[in-house]
């Protein structure tokens, strides 16, 4: 089965906890700090492997957890960092943020990596906070969580040439003739209803990859059909071989099918419509094929299109044709990048934070640093509570709630922590 768009949920590792410990030897009465870090979380990397070809392994498992680091210990040992969990993913799949939408990656080649989900830092143990002040500090940090995110996953074919034309024109009996591909063929519209890829092999170093590719429809740029699951796919091809039924048997005109599908390619994505594309006029054993072929092949001509007369059925053609696809191969020069429109991002320190009021009354403090501060704060521990409430201090978030017109018993809410506001 042929998968090509899957979701999943990842979380990478938290950081180890920090250990609050003393030196406890014999010849030691009065031994130090020395509460070691925790280690770092697992990210969550995927990986291109050539060995696979659709994404149907996420069907079955689409929540996927890496480890988090081992606690630090006492006589300053640092806990051990988690190995990288690696996901594996067909070359040619993109990585999307479910949430914001946002490209986290493109993986086009085996053994090509994209980090998806940072692990977080390890806490850092009690002989970490030692200072003038404080000779024998008790607390240390809890580790940091791990990233957590829904991904979407798109698998876009990576093939050199690609097979277009309406149902049942016979790009899957041309991709059997010239491939060891066996694509199933009947006749009836929509047989292929996943691409197909095969290995065409005209002399030694030149062989290229062709796919065969769901048929097209009107409409197919606004999902009518097969519509974008075919068209994604088209995407990455380098040269287009338009496979044109010249007989005209089913009641269609060939010269209209060609206008129709560019028309969907047009609408779908400029850049795809400007691809090299040459025509492969097909059926020429049947008559009508042979009594319509001059009129097709004046106009094509005319558009500057180059055509090759074929015939899927005896083989007649398909080599020049194959031939000629391996030139523009040679000569295709990959079209420079569209620029995006410039972003603009606003330096903020990691201090920074943001309050606002929520619907049930309760004053929402927002900021990454914030965030982690309560995340990687135990608030058992009371000279823990005294630094967080230090801290909170020395941010202005305590003289920000006042300025809000925070009142003593008012909630305060930091994350998924609830704190009663105390003056």
């Amino acid at each position: 089965m042929f998968i090509d768009r899957a979701k999943i949920t990842i979380k990478a590792g938290s950081g180890g906890n920090g250990m609050s410990g003393f030196r406890r030897e014999k010849y030691v009465p009065k031994g130090g700090p020395s509460g070691g870090d925790g280690g770092r979380g697992a990210n969550v990397v995927l990986i291109g492997d050539a060995s696979l070809n659709t994404l149907i392994d996420f069907r079955y498992k689409r929540q996927f957890k890496a480890n988090s680091g081992a606690h630090g210990q006492t006589s300053n040992m640092h806990g051990r960092g988690a190995e990288d969990l690696l996901i594996k993913v067909p070359p040619g799949t993109l990585i999307k943020d479910e949430a914001t939408g946002q490209v986290l990656g493109d993986i086009t080649e085996p053994g090509q990596t994209v980090v998806v989900a940072k692990g977080g830092r390890g806490g850092r143990g009690n002989a970490r906070f030692v200072n003038s002040v404080n000779r024998a500090p008790t607390f240390a940090e809890l580790g940091e969580p791990g990233e957590e995110r829904s991904l979407l996953l798109e698998l876009k074919l990576l093939a050199d040439v690609g097979l277009l034309g309406y149902p049942s024109v016979g790009k899957s009996s041309i991709l059997s003739m010239v491939s060891a591909a066996k694509p199933e063929i009947a006749a009836y519209h929509f047989t292929t209803l996943s691409p197909v890829l095969g290995v065409v092999s005209i002399a030694a170093g030149q062989n290229f990859v062709l796919a065969d590719i769901p048929g097209l429809i009107e409409g197919a740029h606004e999902g009518v059909g097969l519509g974008h699951d075919f068209l994604r796919h088209v995407e990455r091809t380098k040269v287009l071989i338009h496979v044109l039924d010249v007989s005209g048997l089913e009641g269609r005109d060939p010269i209209d099918d060609f206008h129709k599908i560019n028309n969907e390619l047009k609408l779908y994505n400029e850049r795809l419509f400007k691809r090299p594309q040459i025509i492969a006029a097909n059926k020429m054993d049947l008559p009508e094929a042979q009594a319509n072929y001059q009129r097709v092949a004046e106009y094509m001509t005319g558009l500057g299109h180059e055509i090759y007369p074929v015939s899927a059925a005896t083989g007649d053609g398909l080599t020049a044709l194959m031939q000629r696809a391996v030139q523009l191969l040679a000569e295709y020069v990959e079209e420079p990048a569209e620029i995006e429109a410039a972003k603009v991002y606003e330096a903020r320190p990691e201090e920074a934070f943001a309050v606002k009021r929520d619907v049930d009354g309760a004053f929402v403090v927002e900021g990454e640093g914030i965030e982690k501060l309560v995340a990687m704060t135990r608030f058992g521990d009371e000279e823990g509570l005294r630094r967080f409430q230090s801290i909170w201090r020395k941010l202005g978030i305590d003289a920000e709630l006042r300025t809000r017109g925070i009142q003593e018993g008012d909630t305060v809410r930091i994350h998924d922590m609830e704190f009663e506001f105390r003056p």
